[in-house]
């Protein structure tokens, strides 16, 4: 009995998906702008100011009919937070002002589940600058830097939900300068 509801339930799932048409599609560009929520990025203790992490992503549609409705996308990412370490002792403070700037180049791979809702899943990979900025006035200070930039890769999944033709929700959900970006995206 258990394996009849089973199949009903996936051939029910399997009809939804194959009535659906595709929102993402060859040629289509899509800007997304966002803002992040949770980060590994400046956790602990000492952090007095943190700037979300912001970013926009621009993608144009390359391949279409990827197993059967599937489609591929290609474009670029931008993406920038801040925050500030600080100590304070004996009417002295020290720390610095750390940002992060991430570009980067982005793949992604769209299947329509549901009717105006454009799921995805990819990859990125770019370089992250990091700055750093001591800051204070404690006594001899040195103006030390802990500047260092890198590869930058992540791995996301995605969704954005078309209120009309052109604009939509977007949330993604993945490693990067945040564990979950929420906005808004725009079909030019």
């Amino acid at each position: 009995m258990k394996a009849n509801g089973l199949l009903l339930a996936l051939l029910f799932v399997c009809g939804i998906a194959a009535a659906q048409t595709p929102t993402f599609e060859k040629g289509d560009k899509v800007l997304n702008l966002g803002i992040g929520f949770g980060s590994g990025l400046y956790t602990g203790g000492g952090y007095t100011s943190h700037m979300p992490a912001l970013s926009a992503s621009l993608e144009v549609g390359v391949v279409d009919d990827v197993i059967e409705k599937g489609s591929i996308g290609v474009g670029g990412y931008i993406g920038y937070t801040s925050a500030k370490w600080e100590v304070n002792s004996s009417g002295y403070t020290y720390g610095y002002n750390y940002s992060d700037l991430v570009i980067a180049a982005r793949g992604s791979f769209h299947y329509p589940f549901v009717e105006k809702l454009d799921t995805y899943a990819g990859l990125s990979l770019g370089f992250d600058v990091v700055n750093s900025k001591e800051t204070g006035n404690w006594p001899g200070e040195t103006s030390y830097s802990a500047s260092s930039s890198g590869v930058y890769f992540s791995a996301y999944v995605g969704a954005r939900y078309y209120f009309n033709k052109k604009f939509a929700g977007m949330a993604e959900l993945g490693s990067g300068i945040a564990y979950l970006n929420l906005g808004v995206a725009i079909k030019l």
